[in-house]
């Protein structure tokens, strides 16, 4: 079910019968055709056990169950949307950057410190992301919301990507995140506040950073 971008800030899906589409409540801008929108309690094929996952995370972005036959049209808070396309592998993204998402996909939760080790939960507390991500994997669309719109950078073996920690929006592939300080090289481009960081993704996939350190 994949999305058609409308504008840099809203996309549109096509709902046909037999699927299902996610997204976040109050992301819906106008729809045509004959289309439900419920409450979802488990937000996808994550199941009950990944229904805990987010309450022990605190991820409490609630989402909306969407089915029948129409065209849904999403946009949320004018934050630029990004679509994008997985084949089989996973992504990973803060819940709350999901502006809406494939029935299809499977949703998960996964602890950042088995991405890193230590220095992923010293990533989760200094980015304010908490110490787990959402994950969607499988074959279908998902649409995540940055600031300032989202470029993609690829990740090889033996070129890792530093990053922003409040620039990151999420990843995909085979990645290794590190954080690591990084004293002076914000003040050096005039951006200082303080102790810097930087956020190292090594391994084979991408990353999708936003042009802003703002939350959502």
């Amino acid at each position: 079910m994949p999305f058609t971008t409308l504008t840099s800030r809203m996309v549109e899906a096509q709902v046909t019968p037999g699927q299902t589409l996610f997204s976040q409540r109050g992301a819906m801008l106008a729809y045509r055709g004959q289309v439900r929108f419920t409450p979802s309690i488990t937000g996808g094929q994550g199941g009950v056990m990944g229904m805990i996952g987010r309450r022990v995370a605190n991820e409490a972005t609630p989402l909306m169950t969407i089915e029948g036959q129409g065209t849904v049209m999403f946009g949320h808070g004018g934050h630029h949307v990004h679509v994008i396309d997985l084949a089989g592998d996973t992504l990973y993204v803060e819940s709350d950057r999901l502006l809406a998402f494939d029935g299809s996909l499977r949703q998960g939760t996964m602890f950042l410190g088995s991405q890193g080790g230590v220095m992923g939960l010293v990533r989760g507390q200094v980015t304010g992301q908490g110490l787990f991500t959402t994950t969607l994997e499988g074959r279908g669309s998902a649409a995540v919301m940055a600031h300032g719109g989202v470029i993609e950078l690829p990740i090889q073996p033996g070129r890792p990507v530093h990053v922003d920690p409040q620039a990151y929006v999420a990843h995909r592939g085979d990645v290794r995140n590190k954080l690591s300080t990084a004293l002076g090289w914000r003040d050096m481009v005039g951006r200082g506040s303080g102790e810097a960081f930087q956020l190292e993704l090594s391994g084979t996939g991408t990353v999708y950073v936003q042009a802003s350190e703002e939350k959502l």
